[in-house]
């Protein structure tokens, strides 16, 4: 009995020592008390997000001292609602101190023997967080009313309710309402159950002891406490609550959202400045495919990791990229494999067939040759070692050989093939100083997301783009690599690859790869919207007996097309100007190719009109055509097309090709040829 009379008595004289000394002070006197008044910093650290492109949250990172505080963002209005009526009902009125909360505290004591309620306000619970101060002391308890009324006087009531919804602490190191609500329930709040809001309200008061893993007793008490109250003020109806009190409590705190880790810490260093980031993936995309690389990886055997990258065709957005299997383990999962530099193996063979069809040196019906060939000491083999003879170019693109490519590289020129890398605005990484005819065998380093915006631009008809995973830029294309008509030729002839078993034919534009020494394994293709590259093999380049990209990398390729969407994109029609003929029909020149090491570079075609780059108003009228150098018969080509065949002359006339950008390639009797990109007005 005595207890509580002291406690009683010593609230009921701090109450009555605080009406005394704010009466004693003149109405001036008091503003200027109030204004006197020293504020704690109210913009305290809140954690760095990364959100995907509808807003959802993909990661967040905890601030310096270990704490989830997170911005509140949207809350759920019922729990707005709840947390007033609970905690201070005249939040809206009173000018951060409520006296009539005091008396109520006062009688509440003396009716119940002890203290029962503290008479503070939001605005003054938020004083103490701001300040981390006692309440159990008077003069902390005048502080934290001066504070609190000065806080008032400076800041609206949203502001001031913002700052208790990211302050309030909830057990362990979770402040504000928003990591409260992602630890105990796995959502943002801005939808919560009744029994979610109720313990949301509860648990700031007593956070510790009240912690639903650790004390579910207490907890379920103190919730269904709120909830009693609300259906007493008839903010909740009764059939509501006895649904709320029936609810279970969460048992343990969820993780919070950690997708896109690699990518997440890569925009952080990008732009150290920002609070949010928000990024073009695809949450959901994000974790299905994760899931998927995690499988892949563990299925592929021990130490064995992944990667992938998914991107929007059309615009250059990435949607989904994976790093790895996960973001640290035993399989190096702290390496982002995204942005590791390796050997593409086949993947480059699609650029240079397409070169060479734009170069006029090959179409897809063209023969080529396989078999022994050496060019200076480098002699090419193929990755079975056997030599088939004539195979048409097609064959030759999708049974992957090497020794045709090899052929066509050295034709084209290592110098073209890096410069159309370069032009796509990737950056490839040479061994040596200067490229040789090996990189178009993976004798070179590139990332897997270099790769999948080299694919991007075949998806795109030759024209480049430039990946991005930052909302807030642009579509930026790079420069175009391949011609429309080509770079159509080159995804009919990888749509014709056998798919993996039980997997869909003809859907996508295709591409695997295997580096020297079994070190990477590739699968990249494209359908008519989205380009996605799988990565698989040792994050350390240790080589790994027997692993291809067609048995590995290929089968996790259709599997993300098919949790990326329900269907396939149709890949696009030919464009009118594309040449579908028989070997036997083409240009002799293009019947079949052959190594040409013997006919001096110096006396190749040039075309001196038009030139490169000109800009022609030919009034409707048949264009000229000067050339120099060369072997007659000449071939010249628009768009792909043949329009004249045979010519002796290196001055003649040709069918005006039409308004708009062309592409005239000029091939001579022995297979060499030159082009220009003109614009006719």
């Amino acid at each position: 009995m005595g207890g509580w009379m002291r406690l009683s008595g010593a609230f009921i004289s701090f109450a009555l020592a605080v009406g005394f000394f704010l009466t004693a002070l003149t109405r001036d006197r008091l503003d200027v008390w109030i204004d006197r008044a020293k504020l704690p910093l109210v913009l305290s650290e809140t954690s760095v997000e990364v959100r995907d492109r509808n807003g959802q949250l993909l990661r967040a990172y905890q601030v310096g001292d270990g704490i989830w505080r997170l911005t509140p963002g949207p809350v759920d209005a019922t729990y707005v609602t709840m947390l007033k009526r609970y905690e201070d009902k005249r939040f809206d009125t009173h000018a951060g101190v409520d006296p009539m909360a005091m008396l109520r505290a006062v009688g509440q004591a003396l009716w119940n023997g002890g203290t029962v309620s503290g008479g503070s306000t939001l605005t003054m619970q938020v004083a103490r967080l701001l300040e981390d101060g006692s309440t159990g002391r008077w003069s902390g308890k005048l502080r934290q009313m001066r504070v609190a009324m000065a806080l008032e006087r400076r800041l609206s009531k949203e502001q001031i309710l913002d700052l208790y919804l990211t302050h309030a602490p909830f057990g362990g190191n979770l402040e504000g309402v928003r990591a409260a609500s992602l630890a105990w329930f796995g959502k943002e709040p801005r939808r919560l159950t009744a029994a979610q809001a109720a313990l949301l309200v509860a648990l700031p008061q007593s956070p510790e002891t009240r912690r639903p893993d650790r004390h579910p007793d207490a907890a379920r008490a103190a919730r269904d406490r709120v909830l009693s109250r609300m259906q007493a003020q008839g903010v909740l109806p009764v059939a509501e609550v006895t649904v709320a009190t029936a609810e279970r409590l969460p048992r343990t705190q969820q993780p919070f959202p950690a997708l896109a880790p690699h990518l997440a810490d890569r925009q952080r260093a990008q732009f150290p400045d920002r609070l949010r980031h928000d990024v073009t993936l695809d949450v959901t995309a994000q974790a299905s495919l994760e899931r998927l690389i995690a499988q892949a990886a563990r299925e592929a055997g021990r130490a064995m990791s992944a990667a992938l990258v998914v991107a929007d065709a059309k615009t250059g957005e990435i949607l989904s990229s994976v790093g790895s299997p996960k973001y640290a383990d035993d399989r190096q999962g702290f390496i982002d494999m995204t942005q590791a530099i390796r050997s593409p193996g086949s993947t480059l063979k699609p650029l240079v067939y397409g070169l060479a069809f734009d170069q006029g040196l090959a179409h897809p019906e063209t023969l080529i040759h396989d078999g022994p060939v050496q060019f200076g000491r480098y002699a090419p083999r193929n990755f079975d070692g056997q030599f088939r003879g004539d195979v048409r170019v097609r064959d030759a693109l999708q049974m992957s050989l090497n020794i045709p490519v090899v052929k066509l590289t050295n034709a084209l020129g290592s110098s073209r093939l890096m410069s159309a890398l370069r032009r796509v605005g990737t950056d490839p990484k040479l061994p040596t100083g200067k490229p040789g005819l090996a990189i178009s065998l993976g004798g070179i380093g590139m990332s897997l997301q270099d790769l999948v915006q080299l694919y991007a631009s075949l998806a795109r008809g030759g024209q480049g783009v430039t990946l991005r995973d930052d909302l807030s830029t642009a579509t930026v294309e790079t420069g175009r690599v391949l011609s429309p008509v080509a770079a159509w030729h080159v995804g009919d002839i990888l749509s014709g690859l056998t798919p993996p078993s039980g997997a869909s034919s003809g859907v996508l534009a295709y591409k695997t790869g295997t580096s020297y020494g079994h070190r990477d394994a590739w699968a990249i293709g494209y359908d008519g919207r989205h380009v996605i590259g799988v990565w698989m093999g040792r994050a350390d380049g240790t080589p790994v007996p027997g692993v291809f990209g067609g048995d590995l990398a290929a089968p996790v390729l259709f599997q993300a097309f098919g949790r990326l969407k329900p269907a396939f994109d149709p890949l696009p029609p030919p464009p009118a100007a594309t040449l579908i003929l028989g070997a036997a029909e083409l240009p002799r020149p293009l019947q079949r190719f052959e190594v040409r090491a013997n006919v001096s570079n110096g006396n190749r075609p040039s075309l001196i009109f038009p030139p490169n780059g000109a800009r022609l108003d030919t009034q409707g009228e048949a264009l000229a055509i000067k050339l120099r150098g060369g072997q007659a018969p000449f071939v010249v080509l628009a768009n792909g097309v043949p329009v004249v065949r045979g010519m002796q002359s290196r001055e003649f006339e040709i069918g005006n090709p039409g308004r708009g950008f062309s592409q005239l390639v000029v091939i001579d009797g022995t297979g060499r040829s030159d082009r220009a990109n003109i614009r006719i007005d």
